[in-house]
């Protein structure tokens, strides 16, 4: 993968991993630490480099890199999706 990517290559990363997009880690090749594959996650941003950063649900945080790491999107259920109940004020 190109060690730079323009800003418009960037701005495609982040449109296609938005905050909250559920992903799933298959393979991370070059990592020392790899996250085990199978692992699932929350995006949590896109940097400036284009990395995705990913908070893992196993407690764990690290970026995936598109082009070098493997993982695809999970479809989130109904049920996954619930929202918060809102807070009662007394």
């Amino acid at each position: 993968m190109n060690d730079y990517l323009r800003p418009e290559q960037v701005e495609r990363i982040r449109q296609q991993y938005p905050t909250g997009t559920r992903i799933c880690c298959d393979n991370m090749p070059d990592d020392p630490q790899p996250i085990e594959p199978g692992t699932l996650g929350e995006v949590i941003g896109v940097d400036d480099a284009g990395q995705v950063m990913t908070k893992w649900d196993n407690g764990r945080s690290l970026s995936l890199i598109p082009g070098v790491d493997c993982f695809h999107v999970v479809e989130q259920t109904q049920d996954e999706v619930m929202t918060e109940e809102p807070e009662m004020s007394m």
